[in-house]
């Protein structure tokens, strides 16, 4: 970058001369952030009102031999933020006239409780708008790759998802016309290839993974003009991995704006809803995209409770400590026996304990929902996936971990019409956290991008 060619704040070399203002910053403290959004959402002043009245000003005042008036051709910047402020307007229009107008040709209207605001929701318009770039530069198995099976699988579906499958529809095809930027490397990939083996806990030191993250960014924003436009608050990353959430630890003052698509979504441990969003862990089977469905209907489900898997973290061992084989009604399990199926006895069970592991994240939730079965999530700190949209509250049940002790009392005195009602919410938010190939409306995918947009939508850049 030439000398000179901008002046302002400096990160890893590189100059700042865009100021960010979110909006989230005017919120009250006590909102949550999709309480903020969707209540308070800033419409912000077009960036270009100007342009019509100059245009009439102009052509008047040629037939009266007045001065031609010149008419500033709108940049990229402006014309990306010019479509973000009638995005807002919609948005707030639909949410005060509860509305569920749209231009677009629509497969499913999301309505009902499961929907913190199902008119917002509908109206954000991000399948005819939104756009992302995804940087080309970096070579694999570091960039464009990741593991697309297990509990990590998310990371390299969604990248090969976004780059090779979507088209048109939300990639953009010059950098320019994006309203956010997409890092597509894998934390999955790094440890294994970067870390391996690991012979000592020295081996542990995230020091390599930052240098990797930030010489990626260090690359593109040398290369490009829209990391420093922003300060990097309309650039996101997507990872499942328990290290993602370290990726921008070495200097998180400057990384402070960047988004981070996170399955641990822990609070305590450095997690911001405002900026970055939850995603959900998902165990994708090798050759599939789903496990078999083998829900029952709500009359055939004779487990109340039902949870197997290991002791990891001090939530299940206190699970373990009270339930592990002392009750038939709440069946916790080690392991499993032979011929006993872990996807029978879910779809089985009424309720499914969700206990975080060693991470707040577990693939317990989805599991349940893909099921049929009513989540009980059994965390501390955790900020659940897609919850600016999504009232979980309405298809899942929480309990604090002081109260495990309690569980069979808790459920128990659900009545019966509100299970009812919560299984058949499961049913009905189970194409939320759907993976599909390719990517279909309302998915995992898509509910990922509108994470995106929402954010994008609270920043306003100026030109």
């Amino acid at each position: 970058m030439p000398n000179g060619s901008s002046k302002g704040y400096c990160l890893l070399g590189f100059p700042f001369g865009v100021l960010l203002f979110l909006v989230f910053s005017s919120f009250p403290m006590n909102e949550s952030p999709h309480q903020q959004f969707f209540s308070s959402l800033t419409l912000s002043s077009s960036l270009l009102d100007h342009t019509n009245a100059l245009q009439s000003s102009s052509s008047t005042s040629s037939l009266s031999n007045s001065p031609t008036i010149s008419i500033k051709k709108r940049s990229n910047l402006e014309r990306r933020e010019e479509e973000l402020r009638k995005a807002r307007v919609a948005i707030r229009r639909a949410v005060k006239l509860k509305n569920y107008t749209s231009n677009e040709d629509m497969t499913y209207i999301p309505t009902g409780q499961i929907y913190r605001n199902s008119f917002a929701f509908h109206q954000l318009k991000m399948m005819k708008r939104f756009k992302v770039w995804s940087y080309k530069e970096g070579d694999q198995p570091l960039v464009h790759d990741g593991p697309v099976n297990d509990i990590y699988g998310i990371e390299g579906q969604f990248i090969d998802e976004l780059e090779n499958v979507m088209g048109a529809r939300f990639r953009a095809s010059q950098p320019e016309e994006a309203h956010a930027f997409f890092l597509p490397f894998s934390v999955a990939n790094i440890v294994h290839y970067i870390y391996k083996p690991i012979t000592s806990p020295a081996d542990f030191n995230r020091a390599r993974l930052h240098r990797i993250f930030n010489d990626y960014v260090d690359v593109v924003a040398r290369k490009y003009p829209l990391w420093n436009q922003s300060n990097g608050a309309d650039h996101f990353m997507v990872s499942c991995h328990d290290w993602a959430p370290d990726v921008p630890g070495s200097k998180p003052e400057f990384f402070k704006d960047f988004i981070r698509g996170l399955c641990n979504a822990n609070t305590s441990e450095g997690f911001k809803p405002n900026i970055d969003f939850s995603i959900p862990e998902i165990n994708i089977p090798k050759g599939k995209l789903k496990p078999p469905f083998m829900g029952q209907n709500p009359e055939n489900r004779t487990i109340l409770a039902f949870f197997a898997g290991r002791a990891h973290g001090y939530i299940r061992e206190i699970l373990f400590s009270y339930w592990k084989g002392k009750d038939k009604d709440i069946q916790v399990y080690d392991n499993l026996t032979k011929g006993q199926n872990y996807h029978e006895l879910i779809g089985h069970s009424k309720f499914c304990l969700c206990p975080s592991g060693y991470e707040v994240a577990s693939p317990r939730e989805v599991e349940a929902i893909y099921s049929g079965c009513v989540p009980v999530v059994i965390s501390d700190n955790y900020s659940l996936p897609f919850n600016d949209v999504l009232d979980w509250s309405k298809f899942s049940v929480a309990i604090p971990v002081k109260q495990i002790s309690e569980i069979k009392k808790i459920l128990q005195e659900i009545p019966h019409d509100k299970y009812l009602q919560m299984h058949k919410n499961v049913m009905k938010v189970r194409r939320h956290f759907m993976v599909n190939r390719p990517a279909q409306p309302f998915d995992v995918f898509h509910m990922i991008l509108h994470s995106v947009w929402l954010r994008r939508l609270n920043i306003k850049l100026p030109s």
